[in-house]
């Protein structure tokens, strides 16, 4: 992600409804470099990587209720005309959605997001969330932004994450939490993201080890009110920029498999701090 933006919402989209649906397989508020093939190397997703999956130990997540967007999606560069038709985003109007960016060594941002997710939303379900994906797949077009957000609000989400890797200048590097701006109607969310945000911007740094962002925000934490994903939410919600996939050291981390078992396990962490504290 790199362009702060969000089609029509596509017509007959599936959505993985936690539990009651297996996904079997990236917030598309950015455009960026063009989609790539991502490696055949490396885990499915939700495969490989550590054994950490089940919690060890940590408190059940038994009735909270997580939505996970994996930003972009895999055709949206094929379809430009949808994803490029405006939807209101509150104080404005965006496109649909992006195609989003990739790494120099052609892994793209869609499918990064697509993997993380599942990864995440795999050890979530294993300590009793329901989880749902506002995609299912990682060959269609869209969802708009604005489904996206719905998602979360019809579901009553606890929390809910868009997932990115960004595409700034090469010289950037490190990670960012995107945090929502009131614009009215998503005031009464603000704060709880905020809380979101701060989990979510410990546990990846903590787990990941990844710097935070030396381009943008203020300690890893940046706050818009130009993106439909956050503003369009009624439920706790923060966009995350796991790093900047034009830079050569956090594109090879992002590129790889087991990393990314990481970051979804570091993730797991920040969400189970937010959903059971006081």
């Amino acid at each position: 992600m790199r362009i702060h933006q969000g089609g029509p919402a596509v017509a007959g989209i599936a959505l993985c409804l936690g539990a009651l649906t297996a996904c079997g397989g990236s917030s598309g508020e950015a455009g960026g470099a063009g989609q790539a093939a991502p490696p055949t190397a490396g885990a499915a997703p939700g495969g490989g990587g550590s054994t950490a999956e089940g919690g060890g130990g940590a408190p059940s997540l038994d009735g909270k209720v997580v939505v996970i967007d994996p930003g972009h999606n895999g055709g949206n560069a094929s379809h430009p005309a949808e994803i490029r038709k405006k939807v209101k985003i509150g104080n404005g109007s965006k496109e649909c959605d992006t195609a989003g960016t990739a790494t120099k060594g052609g892994y793209a941002e869609h499918a990064f997001t697509w993997d993380v997710s599942n990864r995440l939303a795999k050890i979530l379900r294993s300590r009793g969330a329901k989880v749902a994906l506002t995609r299912k797949d990682d060959k269609g077009v869209g969802p708009c932004i604005t489904e996206r957000a719905a998602l979360g609000n019809r579901m009553k989400a606890d929390a809910a994450v868009s997932i990115h890797a960004d595409g700034a200048s090469s010289s950037g590097h490190g990670f960012h939490i995107i945090e929502p701006i009131s614009i009215g109607r998503n005031a009464t969310m603000v704060s709880r993201s905020a809380e979101l945000g701060k989990a979510l911007r410990d546990a990846y740094h903590d787990g990941t080890g990844i710097a935070y962002s030396n381009y943008l925000g203020k300690k890893a934490i940046d706050r818009r009110d130009d993106l439909g994903g956050l503003n369009m939410s009624t439920v706790p919600k923060v966009f995350i920029e796991c790093g900047n996939m034009q830079n050569k050291d956090d594109a090879a981390k992002l590129s790889s498999a087991a990393f990314r078992q990481r970051i979804a396990e570091s993730l797991a962490k920040g969400f189970q701090k937010y959903l059971t504290q006081g």
